[in-house]
């Protein structure tokens, strides 16, 4: 009789009717629903092929992905793995590299993704990455923790859409690596859960053979690894069992079973979670392979953490039962037990088979938009793009959207849509591409400083959400759509070449009546011009150009710069836009709002073009940071692209007036949401974590997603901003410098930073180095975590750093973390939080974790702070925040 408890398990009892056909198709070695994918195999090389050990049939990846470079296992070991795995597809470049898999849509797939090492690169050292499926993370691999350097990781899971994107990220230095990439296509009935998709821990078959059971033997390609304890026994049959079910066990599977030795011990599993809120799923596989006497009876109920969840049980002679539990279950403080117990009126011991055993992975990040993502790939088609980080989900997770994109992605359970599209100085060719008026809420698109040509597409005009269109600086031709035009007078920020007042773009469009006063007109200027070129030689050879001035004002250039040196000469090369002082003055209403003070001079609140609103910052002249820094955190922002960094709209570079136009951050910087000036709110526990791991996120793309690297130097509260969502990007970049890792990294410098922040071992030996950084990031950290002045004489240790070692010696967390949360953290999460903080602080450089490990860590600190099933949805809002546990597919639990 079943137990009333929730979590009693069912048996599967469906049974298909085209079974027979099934098996039938099996035979034949039918693999419809499979796709097998040798990475790194060349197109050249023969493929497809039939792998001599499986029969499967692999092809060559190069058609599903864009990026990477292919690369051989050492042949020393390559002679003891499959075909499949002795080539590989690597990543040096670009922080996330995708497959695009056409699927189908609302169809359940085994996953697998399998890395083999093999010293390829004759480094031994053996890589750290983590997997994510379309935006959500799915598990970290670190092939460090593996023997021979190579593992598999598998998740069922149902795509909702038509086209899969299986990424690989890479976290660190170490480049990301892939062998084979393969989906099996599985019933709609089978592995069912609650919710979630199911990450693989274990697939046992308890039986004393080495053999690993998998295609052809298992119809859908499972891999069941052999497990055996010494305080079991084997049984097994020689006859054939009924699996009639819809999860077509293997029949190797099902003619061995394992009992116990002691016949009245209970058959047991123990397991310890490394993340103990980790919910579970459990297949039990079970086939009577004894012909029982009439005087005998197998019967047992079966146990999780003391508690009976299905009794009795009396598996039927040669005919496969599947048991699973249909709703998650959940360990006692992390440790797992699971018990096989018979009965009393049971004459024999308990009986398995095989187990399967999953945890459950919530994808909480809607995939962008299918019609946006058809869109945007239809226009990176048209013309030819080939960006490294135009792969994988257009705009979510966040850290790693498209370059030049933008969308509406605040809410992670509806599909993000684009809404700008910034395309200037791409190198476009050919006509604009259609593709564009399937954005349909698309708001902002320029195109500038390109070489596309033709004629400006009446469909601009039907676009409606759009209130922004840039074409200027390229080849089209003929006239402005009127639509267009008449959307213009309506609010449309339209620029274009051309005529202003016909909105010509070329002059086959202008009225021939018109060409004799236009040839009169070009006559007498070029008689002007002649003119002054003669005086202009006549005053040079003279030595009178103190008096060009006098005579044509319009024609002497402004000097730029503000120092009496001739840095003016010096270029900026930009792709943003360049502003005119006075468009400066009209977009801040003649400096009307200051948000802030600086090194550098005053910011200002601006808009631009009354659709997106701006941060000024102005250059003082008294400014001691000058045109150098100026200069320097132009030209550095035109190379970096990262969500958590503030990005640069434009600048001005007029005479004696400097200015940066930034992005504007609605809600400030961090210090002053840490003092309270932002009014009496006091940022949550939750909120300082993610504001922590979004400006790591910023600073790893500084030290590892550049080429050079950069370090940022000035690493501070005060130069963390906060957009409308708390989101966090640095600020501030005058002070960076960048160098090539392993070259320049400890080059000297001259000691750049702010006091309390500044690496004591940078400021001692004038080398400077990410971990300088990291350094400073541990200060703030500290700052988030204790609201205190990271410098303050009345404390009795005045640095930040010494007063958290001095408090911890005494052991009590509440007497560190900011007193204005009033104890709504997690105590465990504030620990790991601290640890880290020192850790990053640390005086010697050589003791401090990298940037990669700091995300990691801080995400760990995230996932410890509240348990999985009671996650709020600011948890949830960013996909690269989530954790799960790391089991690898080979774990078996140990029996008891």
């Amino acid at each position: 009789m079943k137990s009333s408890h929730e979590l009693l398990l069912t048996a599967l009892i469906a049974t298909f009717a085209n079974f027979h056909l099934v098996q039938a198709q099996n035979q034949e070695g039918d693999q419809q629903g499979f796709i097998s994918l040798d990475c790194g195999l060349s197109p050249n090389e023969l493929s497809p092929y039939i792998e001599l050990e499986t029969g499967l049939q692999f092809s060559s990846d190069s058609s599903f992905i864009r990026s990477g470079k292919i690369g051989k296992i050492d042949a020393s070991v390559a002679w003891k793995y499959p075909k499949s795995r002795t080539t590989l597809r690597y990543f040096p470049d670009g922080i996330r590299n995708c497959y695009n898999l056409s699927v189908h849509q609302e169809t359940k797939y085994l996953i697998r993704v399998t890395s083999n090492y093999g010293n390829y690169d004759g480094q031994n050292v053996s890589p750290r990455f983590d997997l994510y499926i379309g935006p959500n993370f799915w598990v970290t691999i670190d092939l460090g923790k593996h023997v021979n350097g190579d593992t598999w990781k598998e998740i069922i899971h149902i795509p909702k859409s038509n086209s899969l994107d299986v990424c690989l990220i890479k976290t660190g230095t170490s480049t990301p690596i892939i062998s084979a990439l393969e989906l099996r296509s599985l019933p709609n009935d089978t592995y069912n859960t609650r919710s979630g998709s199911l990450k693989s821990i274990l697939r046992a078959v308890l039986s004393e053979s080495t053999k690993v059971i998998r295609y052809p033997n298992d119809f859908y390609d499972r891999i069941w690894v052999p497990h055996f304890e010494t305080e079991w026994k084997q049984i097994s049959t020689n006859l054939k069992v009924n699996n009639s079910n819809g999860y077509l066990v293997p029949q190797d599977v099902l003619m061995t079973a394992a009992i116990p030795v002691n016949t009245s011990a209970p058959m047991s599993f123990t397991e310890n979670l490394e993340f103990p809120n980790d919910e579970l799923y459990f297949n039990f596989h079970f086939s009577e392979v004894q012909a029982l006497e009439a005087n005998q009876t197998r019967e047992f109920s079966i146990l999780w953490n003391g508690i009976v969840i299905y009794s009795p049980l009396s598996p039927e002679y040669l005919h496969a039962i599947t048991m699973f539990n249909p709703s998650p279950s959940l360990c006692e403080v992390g440790k797992c037990l699971l018990e096989l117990q018979r009965t009393q009126n049971s004459t024999l011991p308990p009986l398995l088979n095989a187990i399967e055993v999953f945890t459950v992975i919530n994808f909480p990040q809607s995939e962008t938009n299918d019609d946006d993502v058809i869109a945007i790939t239809n226009i990176k088609d048209t013309h030819r793009l080939s960006r490294i980080s135009w792969q994988g989900d257009p705009c979510v997770p966040r850290q790693f959207l498209w370059d030049g994109l933008r969308c509406n992605d605040t809410d992670v359970s509806s599909p993000p849509k684009i809404t700008s599209l910034n395309l200037s100085s791409s190198g476009l060719t050919g006509t604009i591409a259609t593709g564009i008026q399937n954005l349909t809420n698309l708001q902002r698109l320029d195109l500038s400083n390109n070489n596309l040509t033709g004629v400006v597409p009446e469909f601009l005009a039907n676009m409606k959400p759009l209130l922004f269109i840039d074409l200027r600086k390229n080849k089209l031709t003929g006239s402005i759509p009127k639509a267009l035009l008449d959307r213009e007078k309506k609010g449309l920020k339209l620029f274009v070449d051309g005529d202003d007042d016909n909105k010509c773009l070329s002059s086959s469009c202008l009225p021939k009546k018109k060409f004799p006063i236009m040839a009169v007109a070009l006559s007498v200027s070029a008689v002007v011009v002649i003119a002054v070129v003669m005086i202009l030689i006549f005053l040079f050879r003279n030595g009178k150009r103190s008096s060009l001035g006098n005579l044509f004002p319009f024609l002497v250039m402004p000097q730029i710069g503000i120092t009496s040196t001739s840095i003016s000469e010096e270029s900026i090369e930009t792709k943003r836009r360049r502003f005119t002082y006075s468009e400066v003055v009209e977009m801040t209403k003649k400096f009307q709002k200051t948000l802030g003070e600086g090194g550098f001079g005053t910011v200002y609140y601006g808009n631009l073009n009354g659709s997106e609103q701006v941060a000024v910052k102005v250059l003082s002249k008294s400014s001691s940071q000058g045109y150098k820094h100026f200069k320097a955190e132009v030209e550095l922002l035109l190379r970096v692209h990262h969500i958590n960094l503030v990005s640069l709209v434009g600048y001005c570079d007029e005479r004696d007036h400097l200015a940066l136009i930034y992005e504007c951050m609605s809600n400030g910087d961090l210090k002053d949401h840490l003092s309270g000036k932002h009014g009496n709110s006091v940022l949550k526990w939750s909120t300082r974590l993610r504001i922590a791991v979004d400006a790591a996120l910023g600073l790893e793309y500084l030290h590892y997603g550049c080429r050079p690297s950069i370090v940022h130097r000035d690493v501070k509260s005060t130069n963390i901003l906060l957009d409308d969502q708390f989101m966090a990007k640095i600020a501030d970049f005058g002070l960076s410098r960048s160098f090539q890792i392993g070259e320049e990294s400890q080059a000297s410098t001259v000691v750049a930073g702010t006091l309390g922040y500044l690496d004591p071992e940078y400021y001692r030996t004038c080398r400077l180095a990410e971990m300088s950084d990291v350094y400073s990031f541990g200060i703030l950290l500290l700052e988030i975590i204790t609201n205190q002045n990271v410098i303050d004489q009345g404390r009795e240790k005045a640095h930040i750093t010494e007063w958290v070692a001095l408090v911890l010696k005494g052991g009590d967390v509440a007497k560190i973390v900011d007193p204005n949360l009033h104890g709504e953290y997690n105590s465990r999460s504030v620990w790991r939080a601290l640890e880290l903080a020192m850790s990053c602080a640390n005086p010697s450089s050589e003791h401090r974790p990298n940037m990669s490990h700091v995300v990691t860590d801080l995400k760990e600190c995230i996932s410890s702070e509240k348990p999985m099933q009671c996650m709020d949805h600011d948890m949830n809002s960013n996909s690269s925040l989530e954790q799960s546990s790391n089991f690898d597919t080979e774990v078996v639990p140990s029996a008891r």
